[in-house]
C-alpha cells in the first residue's frame, strides 16, 4: 500500500495526530480561501440562471451521492487491520455502486428535464455521471492514508486539486461557458484528486470479485444511511419543489442567497462540531456538566454568529452589491429573510454531537427524520408565493425545528429551557441592538456607492455590537476575551 499505518501504542502517536490535525485544517483552509475568492469572481461572471440550472442538478447528485458507497471508507478506517485483498474488494464494491449511479442518473436525466421543464437539465446530468466513476479512486486512498495518519500529503494534492478546479472555473467564466463552468470546475477537481492520491499512495485499481468477509463492513456502511436519507431530504426539498415552479433566473437569485448565508454554518460549525463529540463523550459519565459545557458552547457561538447573520440580514443590499455584482441585486430581500433564521440552524446543528456522545445516536435520527417533514411541509407551504416563499418558509420552520430537537435532545441530558435562552440571550440581544443601529445609520445616510456604504455601515455595526456587549453583557465579553488571550481555559466547576 505504500503507506505505515498508525499504532496507537507508538510512543510518537500523539504527535502524529497534532501534525495530521495541523495538515488537515490547514489544507482545508487555504482551499477553501482560494475557493471562495474564485467564487466570488465566477458569479459576478455569470448569471442568476445559471446557478438555478445547476441547482436543479444538484437534487439529484446529492441523493445519488449518500448511496455512492462513502461509508464503507468509514469500515475499511476503524477497522482492526486492513489488507490488499480488503482494499480491492471495498474498491470493487464502490465501483460497481458508482456505475450503477451514473448509469441510472442517464437513465433518469430525461425524465429529470421534464420535471423541471428544462431540456439543458438533461445534458447537464448525462455529463455529470462522470463525477461517480472517480469517487472509488479517490476514497480507497483517503482510506489508506487516514489509517496512516499522513495528511501531508493528501494536503497538496487537496490543494492542487482547488488550484486546477479554480482555475477551469475562471477558463470557462472568460470564455462564455455559462452553466458548463459549474460542471467541470469540480469535475476537473475530483479527476485530479483523484489521480494524485492513486500517486501517493500507490493503491492499485485492480478489482476484486470475491466478496467472502465483506458482510460486516457492509453492514457498517448501511448503517450510516439512515440520518443522512433523512438530511438530504431537508437541504434538498427547497430546490426540488421550487425548480419545478420557479425560472431558473429566480432560483438562481434563491440558491446563492443560501449559499452566501449559510458559510459560517456549514463551514464553521462541522470542525467545531468534530472536536466537540469526543469532547462531550469524556464527560458523558457526568451529565449536568455536558449541560454546562453546551450551554457555554451556545453562548460563545452566538456571541460570534448572531452579528454577523444579523449584520448580512441590515446591509443585504450593498454587500450583495459588492460581492456579487449589480446584477445580483435582486438578491439581497433573500438574504435578509435567510439571514434572519441563520441563528436557530447554527443552534439546531450544534445539538447532534451531545446526543452522539451521550450514546443516543438514534435522536439524532428522529430528528433528521422530523426536520425532513416539517421543512418539506414548509417548502410545499411556501412556493405557493414563489421564490421569496422559499425563504419566508426557512423562516417560520427553522425556530420550530430548533424548540423540537432542543427538547429531544436536551432531555437526555438535562437542559432546561431557561438554561438555553440564558446561554443564547447576550449574544442575539447584541445583536438585535447592533442591528437597529445599523439600520439607523443606514437611513442617515445620502446615496453612496455600495463599497463605501458597505464600508461604512461594518465598523459602526462592530462598534455598536461592543457596545452593547459592554452595557448589557460585560461578563460574556471578557469570557470570550479570555477564550481568545488566554491558551489554557480557565477551571470553573460546573454550576
Amino acid at each position: 500500500m505504500g503507506l505505515q499505518e498508525a499504532d496507537a501504542a507508538d510512543a510518537g502517536f500523539g504527535a502524529r495526530v497534532k501534525k495530521a490535525i495541523f495538515w488537515r485544517s490547514g489544507s482545508q483552509i487555504i482551499s477553501q480561501i482560494l475557493s471562495w475568492v474564485v467564487t466570488l469572481a465566477v458569479i459576478r461572471l455569470l448569471d442568476p440562471k445559471d446557478y438555478g440550472l445547476f441547482a436543479m442538478t444538484q437534487v439529484i447528485l446529492n441523493f445519488a451521492t449518500f448511496l455512492n458507497g462513502y461509508g464503507l471508507v468509514a469500515a475499511l478506517v476503524q477497522s482492526e487491520d486492513l489488507v490488499s485483498h480488503r482494499l480491492r474488494q471495498a474498491f470493487t464494491i464502490m465501483l460497481l455502486l458508482n456505475g450503477s449511479l451514473a448509469l441510472l442518473q442517464l437513465a433518469i436525466a430525461p425524465l429529470a428535464a421534464d420535471y423541471y421543464d428544462q431540456p439543458m437539465v438533461a445534458q447537464l446530468l448525462r455529463v455529470q455521471a462522470l463525477l461517480y466513476l472517480s469517487t472509488p479512486f479517490i476514497a480507497i486512498p483517503e482510506a489508506i492514508t487516514a489509517r496512516a495518519l499522513d495528511f501531508r500529503r493528501p494536503a497538496f494534492i487537496n490543494l492542487i486539486a482547488a488550484i486546477a478546479s479554480a482555475a477551469m472555473a475562471l477558463v470557462g467564466a472568460l470564455s462564455g461557458w455559462g452553466v458548463w463552468t459549474l460542471v467541470f470546475a469540480p469535475m476537473t477537481g475530483f479527476w485530479v484528486k483523484a489521480l494524485g492520491y492513486m500517486l501517493v499512495t500507490g493503491f492499485r485499481p485492480i478489482p476484486s470479485f470475491d466478496f467472502s468477509g465483506t458482510r460486516a463492513m457492509i453492514l457498517y456502511g448501511a448503517s450510516l444511511l439512515g440520518s443522512q436519507l433523512f438530511w438530504i431530504i431537508q437541504s434538498q426539498s427547497d430546490i426540488f419543489i421550487g425548480g419545478r415552479v420557479l425560472t431558473p433566473h429566480q432560483l438562481g437569485l434563491y440558491a446563492e442567497a443560501l449559499f452566501l448565508t449559510q458559510i459560517f454554518v456549514s463551514k464553521f460549525i462541522p470542525p467545531l462540531n468534530e472536536v466537540a463529540f469526543p469532547a462531550y463523550a469524556r464527560m458523558q459519565k457526568d451529565v449536568s456538566r455536558v449541560a454546562w459545557s453546551f450551554c457555554k458552547a451556545v453562548r460563545l457561538l452566538m456571541l460570534i454568529s448572531c452579528p454577523i447573520y444579523l449584520g448580512m440580514a441590515v446591509t443585504a443590499e450593498p454587500l450583495v452589491e459588492t460581492l456579487f455584482g449589480q446584477k445580483w441585486l435582486e438578491m439581497a430581500p433573500f438574504v435578509s429573510i435567510l439571514a434572519l433564521a441563520m441563528p436557530f440552524m447554527t443552534l439546531q446543528v450544534m445539538f447532534a454531537p451531545v446526543s452522539n456522545a451521550l450514546g443516543r445516536p438514534g435522536t439524532t435520527a428522529r430528528i433528521a427524520a422530523i426536520g425532513a417533514i416539517l421543512m418539506a411541509s414548509a417548502f410545499l407551504i411556501g412556493i405557493q408565493w414563489g421564490a421569496i416563499g422559499l425563504a419566508w418558509a426557512w423562516l417560520g420552520a427553522f425556530p420550530i425545528l430548533t424548540i423540537v430537537t432542543a427538547r429531544l435532545a436536551g432531555g437526555p441530558m438535562g437542559l432546561r429551557a431557561i438554561d438555553l435562552i440564558r446561554a443564547a440571550a447576550p449574544g442575539l440581544g447584541c445583536a438585535i441592538l447592533m442591528a437597529g443601529v445599523v439600520l439607523v445609520i443606514d437611513r442617515l445616510l445620502p446615496p453612496l456607492a455600495a463599497p463605501i456604504r458597505l464600508a461604512i455601515l461594518v465598523p459602526a455595526g462592530g462598534i455598536a455590537f461592543l457596545a452593547a456587549l459592554m452595557l448589557c453583557a460585560r461578563g460574556t465579553l471578557m469570557e470570550l476575551v479570555r477564550l481568545i488571550v488566554r491558551r489554557a481555559p480557565p477551571v470553573q466547576a460546573p454550576a
